[in-house]
């Protein structure tokens, strides 16, 4: 007797989604790794203020912007479902780490904005060929607290997008019912 594959449809998310969905993925790995190289940097070196600083600020936009943009295509579309056949416990968790997913990919710019804002040094926030209006004022005590956030925000985000890579993972490659891999959905 013949073995058959057990057949079954995915639903995936509509393609503007899936292909922002990479876009953020690739631009907030990015913003980590630049954000944590450029403040490990030395201050003598030209590169530090001159491309890694303005680099991270143009991105933080693009990255923000990014995810607005999600949202509202979210917003408008009817998304498929997480699979049935997942736990309870896993769609609750699903939910809840996406919430938190967006909020800080909304947030960790907002606060790298008022720190670059309200910094008595700071030349602005470039957006390639233009300057994002400043609306903080000037105070270095505010940017210690905006720095702080920023800094904290920014490493609770990368321990998130691990454990949503390590969840796709397992449900990908590990989890006994195929049905449960949600990363076709993404693809």
């Amino acid at each position: 007797m013949e073995h058959q594959a057990i057949a079954f449809s995915v639903e995936k998310y509509p393609l503007a989604l899936r292909l922002l969905h990479w876009v953020r993925a690739i631009l907030i790995g990015a913003q980590l790794w630049t954000g944590w190289t450029m403040v490990r940097l030395d201050d003598n070196l030209p590169a530090k203020f001159d491309w890694y600083y303005p680099t991270h600020k143009e991105f933080g936009v693009l990255t923000l912007l990014v995810v607005v943009t999600q949202l509202a295509i979210r917003s408008m579309k009817q998304l498929p479902p997480l699979p049935s056949s997942l736990p309870r416990f896993d769609r609750k968790l699903a939910k809840i780490a996406h919430y938190l997913l967006y909020a800080l990919a909304i947030i960790v710019p907002l606060m790298g904005y008022s720190m670059s804002s309200t910094y008595t040094q700071s030349d602005g926030v470039p957006f390639f060929l233009v300057r994002v209006p400043e609306l903080l004022p000037k105070n270095d005590h505010w940017f210690v607290v905006f720095q702080w956030l920023h800094k904290t925000l920014a490493y609770t985000l990368l321990a998130l997008v691990v454990l949503h890579i390590l969840a796709a993972l397992k449900h990908r490659f590990f989890d006994p019912n195929r049905e449960n891999d949600v990363l076709r959905r993404m693809l």
